[in-house]
């Protein structure tokens, strides 16, 4: 078992929802963004780092019928497989470390928020935008969510690296447009706050 995949195991085995900085009771910022879209239900999500956050549960309220939650830690998914029950069968489960991650599958809406700020070394940055760049449709989108330049340096005892707007973009500037960027206060559920840089992309026709 690698490191990354032996912490976040143990993270996910001893510590409640609770008791994580990233957890929100309800998604509101993703969901928004999700709905302006104006895509129609079968549109095919992926949720990366989904662990056992609540996104897949508001996307199943939603009536969206094509959800994919990727984690790397098995425990984080089995967790809100428990937790949604029957409707756990309505949604595809993967376990695996982003920048292993391999799929055919073309997807129309791809969400990430704080995975990729956890991607520090400029070759794994460049992997990860590179499997971004396949693995969305033509002018399919993008979410990302990362700390800010304003943000924590870490996370569960992990260094991160912090984006703001320009170089958020700048990292995905070859196979997409930004159609939104802003910044957000999270409140975690101790009642700190961490602020994030989001950024909407669109998939460039041009560029494959």
């Amino acid at each position: 078992m690698n490191q990354n995949k032996q912490h976040w195991e143990k993270v996910f085995s001893t510590k409640n929802p609770n008791e994580v900085s990233w957890t929100q009771e309800y998604p509101k910022t993703s969901i928004d963004y999700l709905e302006n879209l104006n895509l129609p239900k079968t549109t095919i999500i992926i949720d990366i780092g989904g662990g056992d956050s609540n996104f897949v549960d508001a996307l199943l309220e939603k009536g969206y019928e094509n959800i994919w939650v990727l984690d790397i830690s098995a425990t984080a998914l089995e967790k809100a497989k428990k937790r949604l029950g029957d409707k756990a069968k309505l949604v595809h489960w993967i376990v695996s470390d982003i920048t292993a991650f391999k799929t055919d599958i073309q997807f129309d809406f791809w969400h990430d928020r704080a995975v990729f700020h956890f991607v520090t070394d400029d070759e794994s940055i460049q992997k990860y935008a590179h499997l971004v760049s396949q693995s969305i449709k033509e002018n399919g989108h993008f979410l990302l969510g990362t700390f800010s330049e304003n943000g924590p340096l870490k996370c569960s005892g992990l260094n991160i690296k912090q984006y703001d707007e320009i170089t958020m973009k700048a990292t995905f500037s070859k196979n997409f447009e930004a159609v939104k960027c802003f910044t957000e206060n999270h409140t975690t559920p101790f009642n700190t706050t961490q602020n994030f840089q989001f950024c909407g992309f669109k998939k460039n026709n041009s560029n494959r």
